[in-house]
């Protein structure tokens, strides 16, 4: 039931008290005016009045006996709906006095708090917002420390790499080797594109990534990508294949950032995939999903595969399916949550599946309704 029904409801429920009320007590006492006019005004005067005047008599007793019921009815039905409206005004608020004390600890901080749905109505709505939205606020900041964490975990690396090295070769006295400048430059490097990684993707979460769109031809470019990483996966004992079902497959993309994701997918493909594994690339045309039309990119490999339980986890910022794992490749942890966001960024999705020792397929896929190639 809704607030307006209830309030309806209440209020026919006053006026339906207020009629009985009124009812009885006129019933109740025109019945008590009666007797008393019987005992105390009819006499031989009245006896012997014409009817007319007996009228008159009787008409003037009761009018003015009814003054003054009048008057207590008047405050008692007064009363009533005071302490009616006090008792609604009390049940339709309490669920919002709730949620303001609520919302006073959310200000202060306190994002653990949750208000019982007691109701289905607009208050047990706004009741069940505010929950989700409390929920998403400390999903938010539990995002927030972690990314901090694994921000000052991953510089703290190549930081006190730089440190170590610096400061050997300042206790050696000794000029710093061409090595050892190697070293301190490679970190230089990881730290460069970290910062970079982080950028990029802060940009593409808040919505703020600029797109440079244009007309796509996503085999054309595959082919190219393919054979771009063609070399790394030879070196791998890797074998690539490309297939697709049409020619071209047009979207409206950011070459640049739509190369980087293939580039990642393909790149974690062959860098978990052991050697005499196949990785395939297959492209397809016109695959309506929920009734959209996308352009889809799968990308299958035969690699070690990623747990069912890490699946849900694997487009988080620095989350590792192993621990390490990215430090050891070499990555900054943000590959695939870089590759989500530019993907959304395009108004499509991706969508992974995998088995642990059987191999893992990541699908891309672009809209292609309304795009205007000509």
């Amino acid at each position: 039931m809704t607030v307006r029904q209830k309030i309806f409801t209440y209020m026919g429920l006053l006026v339906l008290i207020i009629v009985i009320t009124h009812s009885l007590t006129n019933q109740i006492y025109i019945n008590f005016l009666f007797d008393q006019f019987r005992k105390a005004e009819i006499n031989e005067a009245y006896l012997i009045a014409a009817p007319g005047e007996q009228i008159e008599i009787m008409k003037t007793y009761i009018m003015d006996k009814m003054k003054l019921i009048g008057i207590v009815k008047g405050v008692f039905i007064v009363a009533i709906g005071e302490f009616f409206s006090l008792w609604i005004s009390g049940v339709l608020t309490l669920p919002l006095r709730k949620l303001v004390v609520a919302i006073e600890r959310v200000a202060q901080g306190d994002l653990e708090v949750k208000v019982p749905v007691q109701t289905r109505d607009e208050y047990g709505k706004v009741i069940q917002t505010f929950n989700e939205m409390t929920l998403r606020l400390r999903e938010a900041e539990d995002a927030r420390r972690r990314l901090v964490a694994d921000v000052a975990h991953e510089l703290r690396t190549p930081l006190s790499i730089m440190q170590l090295k610096l400061e050997n070769a300042q206790q050696d006295g000794n000029d710093i080797s061409p090595e050892t400048l190697l070293r301190l430059h490679d970190e230089v490097i990881r730290l460069s594109l970290l910062v970079e990684d982080l950028h990029v993707l802060s940009l593409a979460e808040a919505g703020r990534l600029s797109l440079d769109r244009q007309p796509l031809d996503l085999t054309a470019r595959l082919e190219q990508i393919v054979e771009d990483v063609q070399h790394e996966a030879e070196e791998c004992g890797l074998e690539v294949q490309l297939s697709s079902r049409t020619s071209p497959v047009m979207v409206l993309a950011d070459v640049r950032r739509i190369t980087q994701v293939f580039i990642n997918l393909l790149t974690n493909a062959i860098r978990y995939t052991p050697s005499g594994g196949t990785i395939s690339v297959i492209i397809e045309d016109q695959v309506v999903v929920s009734g959209a039309v996308f352009a889809s990119v799968s990308i299958a490999d035969t690699g070690i595969g990623i747990p069912a339980e890490d699946l849900a986890h694997l487009f988080d910022r620095f989350y590792r399916v192993e621990e390490a794992r990215s430090r050891h490749s070499g990555g900054t942890g943000l590959g695939l949550s870089i590759t989500h966001h530019f993907v959304k960024a395009h108004g499509g999705f991706i969508r992974v599946a995998s088995k642990p020792g059987i191999g893992t397929t990541f699908s891309v896929y672009l809209p292609t309704n309304g795009n205007d190639f000509s």
